[in-house]
């Protein structure tokens, strides 16, 4: 159970990294921006409330 906790940190992590590289690059769209920030959003959500099962 703590790998999944670790893989969707690390998901979201790399989902507002990246929302953050490619809007520097000036290679991203508002909907691709949102997509990518709305699947980082998810996976801390997720993690939250598998702390809150126990």
């Amino acid at each position: 159970m703590k790998n999944v906790k670790l893989i969707f940190k690390s998901v979201a992590l790399a989902m507002g990294v990246s929302t953050l590289v490619l809007s520097i690059l000036g290679d991203l769209s508002v909907d691709s921006a949102i997509t990518l920030l709305s699947i980082g959003v998810a996976c801390l959500a997720i993690v939250q409330l598998q702390d809150k099962e126990k």
